[in-house]
């Protein structure tokens, strides 16, 4: 049996939203033995280390950096739930390599859903200033253990695709170590891993594997692992046809998690077959997630024209997952670019209390036929 027919999704956290309290008695429930708090973010909350396997190889890996990027937190719960009804997934795998998983980089960030801590610090653009508390416990962790290979784990917008129409679902990145984006020893190991792991799901997911621009930001994270000499693999969830609430993304990410750790087991630093690594097409930005064209404006003047339209995913107080808030982005010519969801408003009337729709505006109009 293959992983992919295996994979079980945990139902204890069905939602994209994971509240940090929840995750930490969690682990607390059923990991007490393998955890390891390794620090306290700059509002209290703990941050667990979870270390599984004996093996030779070592592998770092650590979730939500950004707080509203949850996916692969829910990808590490279903992969140990997979592991847990199909031991035979886990047996060889951590006879062979050592995986420390930090669960949460960000708890502050993650409960209040946004990209930041609570200093308002992006934790993967504060390598050199170490200005937040979180990014040292990161850095302290890299220093602790000789590691092999480590995994920066993400989640990207919709406005990503592979193609200009397939989303970008899963998108990899081997980060530079220069501007010149060198294809160095180190980028290879990852290109061989993130090779591997294209080959076992581009017929999973066909034209939704993407990626990442390779351009080097001389204050990230993995940039600067990489250039100090610890290989790091880039993983981004991105949209899933129809799907806002990621499941479809979640599951795909946690199979993708298990075909690396898979491929770091198999290929212990090697760098066989990282030439496919230029096989997958790079992200491309060109979608938003509504459109409504031909719009007649009630104006003195005729003006037709489309407005486009992007979630917003904000947290509301009192509600258990997320919500998507519609806000006004662009209004005008928008034919370069195309909508998960087209809407012709050819004939119907626009109603607002406005004549123009504002931009980075919550959506107030609505059309009648």
């Amino acid at each position: 049996m293959q992983f992919e027919h295996a994979y079980t999704s945990y139902p204890g956290f069905l939602h994209r939203y994971i509240l940090p309290e929840k995750l930490f008695d969690y682990l607390q429930a059923n990991f007490s033995n393998s955890i390891q708090q390794i620090g306290t973010s700059f509002l209290g909350k703990p941050i667990y280390k979870l270390t599984l396997g004996s093996g030779a190889i070592k592998v770092l890996a650590w979730s939500q950096m950004h707080g509203n990027e949850s996916n692969a937190t829910h990808a590490m719960l279903d992969l140990l739930e997979t592991w847990t009804r199909y031991p035979e997934f886990s047996e060889e795998l951590l006879d062979r390599l050592q995986l420390d998983f930090i669960f949460m980089l960000n708890p502050d960030g993650s409960e209040r859903w946004t990209r930041l801590n609570a200093r308002d610090i992006d934790l993967n653009r504060d390598y050199h200033n170490e200005a937040s508390v979180e990014i040292k416990y990161l850095k302290q962790a890299v220093a602790t253990k000789k590691y092999d290979y480590a995994l920066n784990l993400h989640e990207q917008r919709t406005i990503f695709t592979t193609d200009g129409i397939h989303p970008a679902t899963l998108s990899f990145l081997a980060p530079s170590e220069n501007v010149e984006r060198t294809v160095t020893e180190n980028r290879k190991k990852c290109m061989a891993v993130i090779a591997e792991v294209y080959n076992h799901l581009k017929d999973l997911i066909p034209e939704q594997i993407g990626r990442y621009t390779d351009e080097f930001y001389p204050s990230s994270t993995g940039d600067n692992f990489t250039r100090e000499g610890l290989p790091v693999i880039l993983f981004e969830g991105g949209h899933f046809a129809e799907d806002y609430s990621r499941k479809g993304t979640r599951k795909y990410y946690t199979i993708a998690l298990y075909y690396a750790l898979k491929a770091m087991a198999e290929l212990n630093s090697g760098t066989e077959g990282w030439e496919t690594y230029f096989d997958i097409p790079e992200n491309r930005e060109t979608h938003y997630d509504i459109i409504y064209r031909n719009v007649r404006l009630n104006t003195e003047h005729e003006c037709i024209l489309d407005i486009a339209v992007q979630y917003k995913e904000i947290k509301e107080e009192g509600k258990e997952d997320i919500s998507f808030v519609p806000y006004v982005v662009e209004a005008g010519d928008v034919k370069e670019k195309k909508g998960w969801l087209e809407i012709d408003c050819t004939g119907k009337k626009f109603i607002s209390g406005k004549k123009y729709p504002k931009l980075d505006a919550v959506v107030d109009f609505r059309f009648e036929d």
